[in-house]
């Protein structure tokens, strides 16, 4: 069985580094991240300026890219074989609701879902690392469950893709996994605005806002009683319920006009 790891805090980060020892007893592991921070890239791809892949003294290989690039490009000839598992992680913050559009750490994990690939992203709800062993240990502990269901995956060609998120919390006081939709969030607070040396204005993007629906079966309310959060993701961002709706004035539009 083979692994790919990434993540979007980096080669060095704490979550990383946790999320391999935890995994490389169950199977063959490789792990390819960026070489910097590159938290709320999303899915981007870098087209316009090279690639290199570096090696990191523990044999981490780095790239000067997104997540999602550190993945396409293992994908489709830096490794040379077909992982069975993509996983992300572990992100040093929360990915629920809302921030799962802008997460790089769910874009790692989609990367390789696009190219049929089962995948995983993990993150702990709270930054700074605390507890980061035992959410390793459930990381590890999710994968080897779903490790034998792998082969078929494949051969079937329906690859999953999940977003877990675990409760900074001690082992003890964690409460199982429990499977959520994804939640909502508030709008963004307001853009930060500072003066530069040189006399400019320069803006920086302001915090995610707070809860909005964090209802029981969100993964904020499963997360906040204990629980290690479980949201099965799709990539299809189609409004299915309001195609009829907008049906009508496709049509009206397509109608033959009339002389002017």
């Amino acid at each position: 069985m083979k692994i790919l790891i990434s993540n979007d805090d980096g080669y060095q980060a704490p979550g990383i580094v946790a999320l391999y020892d935890a995994l490389k007893d169950l199977a063959d592991v490789e792990v390819v991240a960026p070489e910097h921070n590159n938290s709320a890239k999303s899915n981007a791809l870098t087209l316009h300026s090279p690639l290199y892949v570096h090696t990191a003294a523990n044999g981490f290989r780095y790239v000067n890219g997104t997540p999602a690039d550190c993945v396409h490009i293992a994908l489709t000839g830096l490794l040379g074989y077909r992982p069975d598992l993509v996983v992300s992680g572990i992100n040093n913050g929360a990915n629920m609701g809302d921030d799962t559009i802008y997460s790089g750490t769910v874009g790692a994990a989609m990367e390789g879902y696009l190219f049929g690939i089962p995948a995983i992203a993990f993150s702990q709800t709270e930054k700074g690392w605390a507890h980061l062993d035992t959410a390793a240990h459930k990381a590890a502990e999710l994968v080897k469950q779903l490790m034998p269901s792998l082969p078929d995956a494949a051969q079937r060609g329906e690859p999953w893709l999940l977003n877990v998120n675990v409760p900074n919390r001690p082992a003890a006081e964690l409460r199982g996994f429990k499977v959520a939709r994804l939640g909502r969030r508030h709008a963004a607070e307001q853009v930060i605005t500072q003066t530069s040396p040189r006399g400019e204005t320069m803006y920086w993007i302001g915090s995610a806002g707070p809860a909005k629906d964090d209802a029981e079966g969100t993964d904020f309310h499963a997360t906040a009683q204990g629980h290690v959060s479980v949201t099965p993701l799709q990539v299809d961002l189609t409004d299915h319920q309001r195609l009829p709706y907008w049906a009508p004035m496709a049509a009206l539009l397509s109608q033959p006009k009339g002389p002017a």
